[in-house]
């Protein structure tokens, strides 16, 4: 069936310098023509493909002067002939511009149908269509370059390799089931043997870095716990460098957890300072300390806040819940006088901002590490986990019955660790998983 042409404003309906509105279709350059009328001599239909041509962009109502330009199939973004209208960015403008593509016979994008035209037609990945959403959506350098390992198919070449060997693999196996008497099933076996060790090796090499990847894109969860007035709020207010959280010197004032964000060296943290962990017959406050103790359980690193000039039994019993945890014993209260505590991994007086950077510092030690690389390549999509994790239990399975499998048996195996592999880069994808994948995009793109 023949795509109809599709349009958007791909900058986004806001204020700005410049707005584009891209088409995308079998012949948009048949839209432009009925609405730019160019400087030059040049016509519409003798633009060269990929150079800016000025001109007037006539609209019903009023006329803009901007830029047009002429993107030739399959060299385009989509895979598509594309024409692009480079307006100014006042959303009136936009919206007549984008209103006048309509109603010369363009229909408007759905969210993410320019990119997924460009994965249809070849021109991307699955994969690397998420790692061009994740590069829009992400707040921090991180999460950009996380986002750039898929939207550059790196990735997607690593599986493709994986799943080259598998096919070496299963092509042996084929031919020595397709000609018995050639005697050939010691050999195939080996080969296999040798192919399921390598690729079982490589896909535990990209899930060991999952955890890591998940960090950078999503950010690091800090839970901020302690018992009432230790400070946890001030500290909040400290880290962030801004009043995010109500400061008071009567105990209990955090009822709610109460949230932040800030950017440690290109990681994005997410804090949550919590109520005070205490017994109480205040029924508000119960259910504070509950969401405490929850947050407590999902964080990825905690700062436990101890009362420096105060420490009492209510500290060594919430330092028992965190056995096990990752998590960073801050003693605050420095402008006072101060107990000696061997717990304590940092001293700060919060009210004063003394010795944040130091919090900082050991937040991000413990979360990423001291010889963290951002450049390095990770995994970050749960997708991507679960797919791989799935193709490694197959192909497991299969090195460790290779030699006892009937061949159509490990056969199977082989073919279904393949088909695991594909739902990453999109050669097995279900369109739920695909049309789940273009849900997370904006229209104009």
């Amino acid at each position: 069936m023949k795509e109809d042409n599709i349009s958007a404003i791909s900058t986004g309906l806001s204020v700005g310098g410049v707005a584009v509105i891209r088409i995308s279709g079998p012949d948009p350059e048949d839209i432009a023509k009925k609405m730019f009328k160019p400087t030059g001599n040049i016509a519409v239909s003798d633009f060269e493909p990929n150079k800016m041509y000025t001109g007037e962009i006539l609209c019903d109502g009023f006329t803009d002067f901007g830029l047009c330009v002429f993107f030739r199939a399959p060299k385009s973004f989509t895979g598509e002939n594309v024409i692009e209208f480079h307006c100014h960015g006042g959303r009136a403008i936009a919206k007549g511009v984008l209103k006048k593509v309509l109603s010369l016979g363009a229909r408007l994008a759905d969210k993410g149908e320019f990119t997924r035209r460009a994965f249809l037609n070849g021109k991307l990945s699955l994969s690397s269509c998420e790692g061009l959403i994740d590069m829009i959506n992400s707040e921090t350098e991180s999460g950009v370059k996380a986002g750039y390992y898929l939207y550059r198919e790196k990735l997607t070449k690593e599986v493709n390799y994986l799943q080259d060997r598998l096919t070496d693999a299963v092509a042996e196996i084929d031919v020595d089931m397709d000609y018995p008497e050639e005697d050939l099933e010691v050999s195939s076996r080996e080969h296999a043997k040798v192919i399921l060790s390598e690729v079982v090796g490589k896909i535990d090499n990209l899930l060991s870095t999952f955890r890591t990847g998940r960090i950078i894109k999503d950010g690091v969860k800090v839970g901020i716990v302690g018992k009432p007035n230790t400070g946890k709020s001030s500290l909040l207010n400290a880290l962030l460098n801004y009043d995010k959280a109500i400061v008071s010197d009567v105990a209990g004032t955090t009822r709610d957890v109460v949230e932040g964000a800030i950017d440690i060296n290109g990681v994005r943290f997410n804090f949550s300072d919590t109520a005070g962990i205490r017994d109480s017959e205040d029924g508000v406050e119960k259910i504070g300390v509950s969401l405490s103790k929850k947050i407590l359980l999902e964080s990825d690193v905690i700062l436990f806040v101890i009362d420096g000039s105060e420490i009492t039994e209510e500290d060594d019993e919430i330092y028992k819940l965190l056995t096990g945890k990752n998590f960073i014993t801050v003693v605050n209260k420095s402008d006072k006088e101060i107990v000696k505590d061997e717990r304590a991994d940092v001293i700060v007086s919060a009210k004063n901002k003394d010795n944040i950077d130091a919090v900082r510092d050991l937040l991000f030690d413990k979360s990423i590490g001291k010889n963290f690389d951002l450049n390095g390549d990770f995994l970050c999509e749960e997708r991507h986990y679960l797919a791989l994790n799935k193709a490694r239990t197959k192909l497991y399975d299969g090195l460790q019955n290779v030699d006892a499998l009937p061949l159509d048996l490990l056969e199977i195996d082989v073919k279904a660790g393949w088909d695991a592999l594909g739902e990453i880069t999109g050669k097995t994808a279900s369109e739920e998983i695909i049309d789940n994948i273009f849900n997370r995009f904006c229209v104009g793109k």
